[in-house]
């Protein structure tokens, strides 16, 4: 009788013990694991063993690729080290990935930390999407999502779930290949990977896995997410300084301690223009914000903008300066500014302004004490600063969300100072290439040069290969190099290009259309990614049977280029083999002598006012979506689009008003 009694209480503790839930320790597996099912896994510098017992889990197969489009940078944050991407991609290259062959579905563990780039823009949930297949054969199926309460600043378990499909020849995407491969598909998928997460910029990952649907328990068990920790709302503040020529701050102060020593200097620089500076004993120089008034080290990270203004000194010509380390999390995580991106001194004997966007900086700081921080400056020598200036880059919805109060002081002073060429050319019927040349033709982006145009002005030209190119893609891309970095280094901020097009309105292919389609552009978080041009953008060909030209203007353009290389802006896309003779790029800069100008004005279409018959009649340039609009200076003084629908007459736009009604107006076209 006490023997059943023991065995009834002992079975019922049994049952009432708690189950392991998530969200589970990043410190080790998840303990829904399931160690008899084949799993192939990597940790970033494999701080994580595969579980003992589990003779199916190899971590010898997977690379996490990096380069071009799917680069990233190590950071650490949370205590632990991650990959933080850099471009659009995350690619996961599996020397395994044959065993999947069979696998009908494929399950993907990672370990990702919670920041914003967890979420959409909006800070909403989003589709995680992956691209699996080998070129032409490819698909992109969701593996799921992650919600709001994601973005919690930890490192989280997320299980996403992917079928993984037979193609019409009966292989599955993953595990098999297809007839004619193209590409690098040395491990089964695009670009020398075997699975790419698709637009996922900035995610900071530690841990991917394959396996088989069940291996890791179900998305529902894992996918459960710490809270956030609560702090203080982020103040509505942005910019901090410390000007030491003229002895003024705004809650920044310099440190003076341990290895960031520093010794204020009078009458550095040159002889008309003498200042006070600060310079550091050894290699490093610190600033500490006091009062917390960026905001506190429990608040979200975000870019921080760094503007120096510095003593270009002769004789420190080819030494170099920085931000060099800064906090990323409330605890104890560090980054690091790449090398690569410091200041290399000239020697021009003047004194000069320059600015840095270092991405996801913890206000915690590097060694600032009970104060607050940004990155610390690092000097290959000893470099004298008159000015130190740091600005927050708020997001969301903050009030200040979007506003640079730095806007003036930019990452490259040499597009301040004339040092770039401004204006490239490239016109095949004259035989020039001006800094500009049709870019290569294979892929999916296959050109044909031949002679285009109505019969009494027939020009070379380059056109997209349509049919007329490999089967395996529709070949309507168009590309163009920009040769011998003709406007400036790639490493220049984002510019505002100008692009002037000169086509063949070819009566066979009225209806068609082009537009710049893609290109690269730089994130404030220092994040470099791609960039769409709407499509209502797009210049309609109306079949004139006459060469037409057409203006584009981009904002926000690093010509790390798209499928092109060394440099290029856009990918041009089309709906037809409409033929260019010439395309013009020019860079509209910042500031400098040459701020606002724009070499390519010219190339905007002209809007022709004609009086006849009691009425003004207004033409411009048709099917290139140019909208007209009006104001009146005797009125509210404010752009109004103009409401009458125009009609399209000898591929001309045209609108017809009273004359007299209304007295005045001044008309202008815009996109």
């Amino acid at each position: 009788m006490k023997l059943s009694t023991f065995l009834l209480l002992l079975l019922i503790s049994i049952r009432t013990l708690p189950a392991q839930t998530a969200p589970f320790d990043p410190g080790a597996w998840p303990p829904t694991i399931d160690k008899t099912k084949k799993v192939h896994f990597k940790v970033v510098n494999d701080t994580l063993e595969a579980p003992a017992g589990a003779a199916g889990w190899d971590s010898s197969t997977i690379t996490i690729l990096a380069g071009g489009d799917q680069d990233n940078v190590p950071f650490q944050v949370a205590g632990y080290d991650g990959l933080k991407v850099t471009g659009d991609y995350m690619n996961f290259g599996d020397t395994g990935y044959a065993d999947w062959a069979e696998e009908p579905v494929i399950d993907i563990l990672m370990q990702v930390y919670g920041d914003a780039a967890i979420l959409n823009a909006a800070g909403e949930a989003r589709n995680f999407n992956f691209l699996i297949g080998v070129l032409p054969a490819i698909t992109f199926p969701v593996g799921g999502q992650a919600p709001p309460e994601a973005k919690n600043f930890k490192w989280n378990w997320i299980l996403f779930r992917i079928n993984n499909d037979q193609r019409g020849d009966g292989g599955r995407y993953v595990g098999t290949l297809p007839e004619g491969p193209l590409g690098d598909f040395s491990r089964g998928g695009v670009n020398g990977g075997t699975i790419r997460m698709e637009g996922v910029p900035g995610l900071g990952v530690r841990v991917v896995a394959f396996g088989q649907q069940g291996a890791f328990g179900e998305p529902e068990e894992i996918n459960v997410f710490a809270p956030s920790d609560v702090c203080e709302p982020e103040p509505e503040t942005n910019l901090v300084w410390l000007d030491f020529n003229h002895a003024e701050e705004n809650h920044l102060v310099m440190l003076d301690d341990g290895d960031q020593q520093v010794e204020l200097e009078e009458g550095i620089g040159p002889a008309d223009d003498k200042r006070r500076a600060l310079r550091a004993s050894g290699s490093y120089m610190n600033f500490g914000i006091t009062e917390n008034y960026l905001g506190l080290k429990c608040n979200d990270p975000h870019p921080v903008k760094v503007c120096v203004e510095y003593y270009d000194d002769p004789a420190r010509a080819g030494e170099s300066f920085g931000p060099e380390a800064y906090a990323t999390d409330p605890t104890n995580g560090v980054g690091f500014v790449p090398a690569a991106k410091h200041q290399i001194l000239e020697g021009s004997g003047k004194w000069k302004r320059r600015s840095w966007l270092v991405g996801g900086v913890n206000l915690r700081g590097v060694n600032t004490g009970a104060l607050t921080g940004g990155p610390r400056l690092f000097f290959s020598q000893p470099v004298s600063i008159s000015r130190i200036d740091m600005a927050v880059v708020r997001e969301g919805l903050h009030p200040l969300a979007g506003q640079d109060p730095l806007a003036d002081c930019q990452t490259d002073p040499g597009i301040c100072e004339g040092a770039y060429g401004d204006y490239a050319e490239m016109d095949l019927a004259s035989g020039l290439l001006d800094g500009l040349a049709p870019g290569t033709s294979g892929g999916d982006q296959e050109m044909i040069q031949e002679e285009a145009g109505p019969a009494n002005d027939r020009r070379p030209a380059v056109r997209p290969a349509g049919n007329d190119g490999t089967p395996q893609f529709a070949h309507l891309y168009l590309n163009f190099s920009i040769t011998e970095e003709r406007l400036g280094p790639t490493s220049q901020p984002n510019a505002r290009l100008a692009v002037a097009m000169t086509y063949f309105d070819d009566p066979a292919l009225a209806g068609q259309s082009f537009r710049p389609e893609v290109y690269r552009t730089e994130k404030p978080d220092g994040t470099i990614n791609f960039q769409f041009v709407p499509g209502n953008q797009a210049v309609t060909l109306q079949g004139s049977n006459r060469w037409v030209e057409s203006y584009f203007e981009l904002t926000g353009v690093k010509f790390e280029g798209v499928n092109q290389g060394p440099q290029a802006a856009a990918r041009f896309a089309t709906t037809g083999k409409i033929a260019f003779s010439r395309v013009r790029y020019a860079v509209i800069r910042p500031c400098g002598a040459n701020a606002g100008r724009n070499l390519l004005d010219g190339a905007k279409p002209p809007i022709t006012a004609v009086r006849e018959n009691g009425a003004l009649r207004l033409h411009w340039a048709a099917g290139q979506n140019w909208n007209l609009q009006y104001i009146d200076p005797h009125g509210d003084n404010v752009w109004q689009p103009v409401t009458e629908v125009p009609t399209v007459t000898d591929f001309q736009n045209v609108v017809e008003f009273p004359l007299g009604d209304p007295p005045t107006r001044f008309y202008r076209l815009v996109k």
